[in-house]
C-alpha cells in the first residue's frame, strides 16, 4: 500500500479560512476516492475527529503548535523530517505552501498565491521576512508545485524562476452546500441580521490586503448618494494591522448600518449569502478568491475588484471596480 504524507496543521474545524477549506475540501475527497492509499495526516495540535475522512487516514501529533515563524521553521525543519525519515512514506503533500527542506521524501506543494511579494506591507515584519525568504526555496525545492489560478501559475514562474512544466493548475470549487435560499428564508436571514433591510455582504479575513477601509468609504458615499436603506455585513475575523478599518468605521456616519458578524459556520454563511442584495468582495491582491464563486452558487450578484485573478474567476459574471 503506498502511502502519503499530509501537511494537515490548518485543518481546525471552526477554525478554517480560505486554505483550510481548501485543505478540508480536497482530502476529504482525494482520501474517499483512494481507498488503496494510505494517508498520514500530520498535526501540529490535538485534531477533531471530523477530519478524519476514513479508515485508510491515519492521524499524528508532532508539537510543538506552529503559532508564529520560529516554531513554523523548527516544525518544517526537525519535527516534520524526523518523522518522515522514521516512516518513509512515498510523498509529503502540503497544501499551505510550507515544505522541508531538509527531506529527501518527494512532495508535492500548493502554493495559493504570492501576496507577501507584491504587499509585504500588509504583514508583521517577522511573517512576511520568513515567507520571502522560505517560499522561493520551497517551491524550488517541491518535486512538484500546484496553484489555484493562471495568475498565480504565472505569478509563480516569474517570480522564482519555476520551469512552465513544474506547476499545474487546479481551480478551487466551492462546496455543494452553497444554494439559493427560498424567498421567505432570504427574508427571515435579513430580519435576523439586518432587520429586514436589505445588504451587501463581504465574506473574509478583515486583512488589510481584503481592502475594507476602502469598501467602508464606498459604502459611506452609496450611503449618501442614494439614501439607500441598505446595510453593510462584514463576515469573518479580524487578523492583523487592523487599526484603519476601526478609524475609517468612527469617521463613518453611517457605521450603525455596518455590521461585524465574525466568523460563522458553513449553514450560517451559507444564509448570509444566499439572502444578500450582492457580494462586495474587492481586495488588492487575491490568488483566487473562493467567496465569489460561493456568492454566485447562492445566486446573488458579485462586485468585485478588476486587479490579480479575479477577472479569471468571475469572468463576465461579475461587476468589477477599480
Amino acid at each position: 500500500m503506498r502511502t502519503i504524507a499530509v501537511n494537515t496543521r490548518l485543518l481546525m474545524p471552526g477554525k478554517l479560512d480560505g486554505i483550510g477549506w481548501f485543505t478540508y475540501e480536497t482530502l476529504k475527497r482525494i482520501t474517499r476516492s483512494h481507498p488503496e492509499v494510505r494517508f498520514i495526516f500530520l498535526f501540529d495540535r490535538r485534531y477533531s475527529n471530523e477530519v478524519i475522512f476514513g479508515e485508510n487516514v491515519r492521524p499524528f501529533v508532532l508539537g510543538p503548535p506552529t503559532r508564529h515563524p520560529l516554531l513554523w521553521y523548527f516544525w518544517f525543519e526537525f519535527i516534520v523530517p524526523r518523522f518522515l525519515r522514521k516512516n518513509e512514506p512515498d510523498l509529503f503533500l502540503s497544501t499551505d505552501g510550507f515544505i522541508s527542506l531538509s527531506s529527501k521524501v518527494p512532495s508535492v506543494n500548493v502554493i495559493h498565491d504570492l501576496n507577501f511579494e507584491h504587499r509585504p506591507g500588509d504583514l508583521p515584519w517577522l511573517v512576511r521576512k520568513y515567507y520571502r525568504t522560505f517560499f522561493p526555496r520551497y517551491a524550488r525545492s517541491a518535486t512538484r508545485l500546484v496553484t489555484v489560478s493562471e495568475y498565480s501559475r504565472r505569478d509563480i514562474i516569474n517570480h522564482y524562476d519555476i520551469p512552465e512544466d513544474k506547476i499545474d493548475l487546479a481551480y478551487n470549487g466551492a462546496n455543494e452546500r452553497y444554494v439559493p435560499l427560498l424567498a421567505e428564508r432570504a427574508e427571515q436571514v435579513r430580519y435576523e441580521y439586518t432587520e429586514g433591510a436589505p445588504y451587501f455582504v463581504f465574506v473574509g479575513s478583515l486583512h488589510p490586503r481584503k481592502n475594507i477601509t476602502n469598501l467602508l468609504k464606498a459604502f459611506q458615499l452609496f450611503k449618501e448618494e442614494t439614501r439607500a436603506s441598505h446595510k453593510l455585513v462584514l463576515v469573518g475575523e479580524k487578523f492583523f494591522l487592523t487599526g484603519s478599518i476601526e478609524e475609517q468605521l468612527e469617521r463613518m456616519s453611517c457605521r450603525g448600518d455596518v455590521i461585524f458578524t465574525g466568523r460563522l459556520s458553513p449553514g450560517q454563511l451559507n444564509d448570509v449569502l444566499g439572502a444578500a442584495w450582492a457580494m462586495t468582495f474587492v481586495p488588492f491582491f487575491e490568488g483566487f478568491g473562493i467567496p465569489i464563486v460561493e456568492a454566485m452558487k447562492c445566486d446573488i450578484p458579485v462586485i468585485a475588484s478588476n486587479v490579480t485573478s479575479l477577472p479569471e474567476i468571475a469572468g463576465d459574471a461579475a461587476l468589477y471596480a477599480s
